[in-house]
């Protein structure tokens, strides 16, 4: 007798097949669902918009952000269109309603945001924006134009905080760092903090007066020239690695950074940096601090200076009633006189020091605001950095980039 581990189940000849239609609306419920999962709790797809992480990081580098390094963030507006951030493609108008709001919660991952991590997070500023450009930061085009005359311009729209803009930069304050930007340079609690090959900054050139500026050396380098001359010294924009490189140069005699000097408070942007209170804060972007990353249970005094740096997290990120009559404080209508946060922030930069709205301008990123660690790129189009003259007016696949991980492209 031989035994059957498996018989073919017959068909039901009365059962009524599936349409092809349906078969095929089936398989695409089911590609969007496991896509959703896959896009919500382990990794997701970025595009670099801007030059703020040059040359780390380049315009349109297509990269994955991974969701598992610091813990899945749970949908906080569940009630969205699947695989769409906050804008419907091609007709516009909002992906989501907030009709619904969850906390914030986050499952367990590989661990936490480490100093100098290359993080995607949800833009802080963006819980108010702009209709005719949602990425930029409404906060401060109020500041340069006024309120009225932004009004004039364009509609406003409010968004959740999983809805927000995604930014990219890099880590540089965790929780409880002491941040200060002396002369262009960070330093984190008093020490010199990393410095990367690709790192951009403006740095002036003293040379001697037979030098000569090579134009194909620039290009091949990715320098930008942004003025000057052999007598007062030439501004140069370009990368660590390159301004260590161009310094051993015959006829060039000293290389420094060109910074904003100390005191001025608005610098050529005309645009004040966080907490744009230049009489009581007269920092700028090269000259910046110290100042105190707020960590969850960490007290605080409330004193005229604490209120101008913290209350934005207190009031706007913590979800609290926060009000100032002269120099006393009260919080959800109790006077108080300290304050303890709940959760943890950060302070986040752009490696092209000199061409990144970064927290110098607005600020300290929340816990609740970070979606997950940059990982590797997959994909990378466009003008292609790889030494050669004619690098900058080529374009087409930057191969050298292709499945490399971020880590890896910042050395």
């Amino acid at each position: 007798m031989r035994l059957a581990f498996w018989k073919k189940k017959k068909q039901d000849p009365n059962k009524k097949r599936k349409p092809v239609w349906r078969e095929w609306l089936d398989a695409a419920l089911f590609a969007i669902v496991a896509a959703t999962l896959i896009r919500t709790f382990f990794i997701e797809a970025y595009t670099i918009p801007s030059g703020s992480m040059e040359g780390t990081m380049l315009i349109n580098d297509y990269l994955f952000v991974s969701k598992v390094a610091y813990g899945p963030r749970m949908p906080m507006t569940p009630l969205a269109v699947p695989l769409v951030h906050n804008t419907m493609p091609i007709f516009g108008g909002k992906s989501y309603t907030d009709a619904v709001q969850w906390k914030y919660r986050r499952l367990p991952g590989f661990g936490k945001v480490k100093r100098y991590d290359v993080v995607v997070f949800n833009f802080p500023n963006n819980d108010t924006a702009m209709l005719i450009d949602p990425a930029q930061d409404y906060y401060a085009a109020v500041r340069m134009m006024g309120r009225d005359a932004v009004l004039s311009r364009t509609e406003i729209i409010t968004r959740p905080v999983d809805k927000k803009e995604n930014y990219i930069k890099r880590c540089i304050g965790i929780p409880g760092d002491k941040i200060e930007v002396i002369d262009g340079v960070v330093y984190v609690n008093g020490a010199r903090g990393e410095l990367y090959p690709h790192q951009r900054m403006d740095y002036l050139v003293q040379v001697t007066p037979q030098f000569r500026y090579d134009n194909d050396y620039g290009e091949e380098n990715h320098i930008l020239f942004r003025g000057g001359n052999s007598t007062t010294g030439m501004v140069m924009e370009m990368e660590y690695g390159t301004m260590q490189a161009y310094s051993k140069l015959p006829g060039v005699t000293s290389v420094t950074t060109a910074v904003e000097p100390k005191g001025n408070a608005t610098g050529p942007s005309g645009q004040a940096v966080y907490p744009q209170n230049p009489a009581m804060f007269p920092w700028n972007q090269d000259n910046y601090g110290p100042i105190l990353i707020p960590k969850k249970g960490m007290t605080i005094s409330l004193t005229p200076q604490n209120v101008v740096l913290y209350r934005r997290a207190i009031e706007t990120y913590e979800r609290n009633k926060f009000e100032q009559r002269g120099d006393q404080c009260l919080i959800n209508g109790q006077t108080a006189t300290q304050y303890t946060f709940k959760m943890d922030y950060y302070w986040m930069m752009g490696d092209n020091r000199h061409n990144s709205a970064d927290s110098r301008f607005w600020g300290f990123v929340p816990e609740d605001h970070i979606v997950g660690k940059a990982s590797f790129v997959w994909l990378s189009y466009g003008s292609n950095p790889e030494n050669q003259v004619d690098a900058y007016t080529k374009k087409g696949i930057r191969w050298g980039r292709l499945l490399r991980g971020v880590g890896s492209l910042q050395k």
